[in-house]
């Protein structure tokens, strides 16, 4: 197959909901059809569906347990296998994509076992991490001597994950740290797969505003793992230093919403944008805030960064691989140090006006070159 184009069964454990994978799978297989490249998407669906335009639409059981406010794992998905193996035979694919160890991806891995197709896996997300947090919560009315410690969970789910990922002849990652840890976990090659940016959606020029109002933003899931609570801390150290004229608004869903709401009575809260009222939100900001440790890459910040916002992130995760620290962005190695990056783009606005300049000369990296980097990583693993 070396040139030509590989034929690629797509498992995707998310495409409707708001997530970075949901939303890569949405762009790769648009990429995949204006390029008419021959591509099998096998994803879960509300409702039973026939395979249509390349599709394969399989539907969750009522013993799908929630996960994630966005993300399902059906215990009884396997019963799709006979179907499956059809559908993807008939397709004849060189490698079968998956998108996670989820329902859908586990689904993936055993069709490329049992029908002998190379298995290529995309690392989206610190799933061990994310699961040890909810097995404790879930566990945490067990006695001491028998519960289990964050810890234990964690160790025990990355293993898990790992011998997962062993089992790719290609592998991706979001970001360098990633990058290296697959590469000594497993023993094999791992490529660079970072996010493409819809500049004709995200741009400075939607900006409306011209008052002298300094405006704070957060857009994501408010969950634990995302530490949107240090948002609270960050309003009262603004509060604290007699910074009066501000506004925060914060976008997106999830449990730690009530929280906020009652710790945060000043701040403006939105659920679920449209594409363009996201995009004009982004824009109207001054500076956007991502408190975030986890992300293994950081959607939100690319798409602040392409609207000309700079950006206040951590040093934990894939984000700090996105910007460039004094330049478009504050990189901040502790919860304090972050409150503290906020009050000094807060209090000195030449500072604030030289990270925007910096924002808006940023070249937003395009979905185009990332599926071309994917493609490149097949056909080198065909050869």
């Amino acid at each position: 197959m070396p040139g030509e184009t590989p034929r690629i069964a797509y498992f995707a454990d998310c495409f409707d909901e708001v997530n970075g994978v949901a939303l890569t799978t949405r762009q790769f297989t648009g990429y995949a059809r204006r390029r008419q490249l021959p591509l099998l998407l096998v994803r879960a669906a509300s409702r039973p569906a026939e395979p249509a335009g390349g599709c394969l639409l399989l539907r969750r059981s009522r013993l799908a347990v929630t996960v994630d406010p966005d993300l399902d794992f059906d215990l009884l998905f396997l019963r799709h296998l006979r179907r499956v193996e059809r559908a993807v035979g008939e397709f004849a694919p060189d490698f079968i994509h998956v998108t996670s160890p989820g329902d859908v991806g586990l689904l993936g891995a055993l069709c490329s076992h049992r029908l002998g197709i190379p298995l290529s896996a995309a690392w989206h997300t610190n799933l061990h991490e994310f699961g040890a947090w909810r097995l404790s919560r879930m566990l945490s009315g067990l006695p001491s001597r028998v519960r289990p410690s964050p810890g234990w969970l964690q160790r025990w789910l990355e293993r898990a994950a790992l011998a997962f990922y062993r089992r790719a002849k290609v592998l991706f990652a979001p970001n360098p740290e990633l990058v290296t840890f697959l590469e000594r976990a497993t023993g094999r090659k791992v490529h660079r797969m970072i996010r493409g940016v819809d500049t004709s959606l995200f741009h400075p020029g939607r900006r409306r505003r011209s008052d002298d109002v300094l405006w704070l933003g957060y857009v994501g899931r408010l969950m634990p793992e995302k530490n949107v609570r240090l948002l609270a801390r960050v309003d009262e150290a603004l509060a604290r230093a007699r910074v009066a004229d501000y506004r925060l608004l914060i976008a997106g869903l999830g449990r730690e919403r009530r929280w906020l709401q009652s710790r945060l009575p000043r701040a403006e809260f939105y659920g679920i944008l449209s594409p363009e009222r996201l995009a004009r939100l982004y824009a109207d900001l001054d500076l956007f805030l991502f408190p975030s440790r986890t992300d293994t890459y950081g959607n939100v910040v690319q798409e602040a960064l392409a609207s000309g916002t700079p950006v206040i992130v951590t040093d934990g995760g894939g984000p700090k691989f996105i910007v460039t620290e004094g330049v478009n962005a504050l990189v901040a190695r502790t919860d304090g140090e972050f409150i503290e990056c906020v009050l000094r783009a807060a209090g000195d606005r030449r500072l604030l006006e030289r990270l925007k300049a910096g924002a808006r000369a940023w070249q937003a990296p395009s979905w185009e070159a990332v599926f071309e980097g994917m493609y490149a990583a097949w056909r080198q693993a065909s050869k």
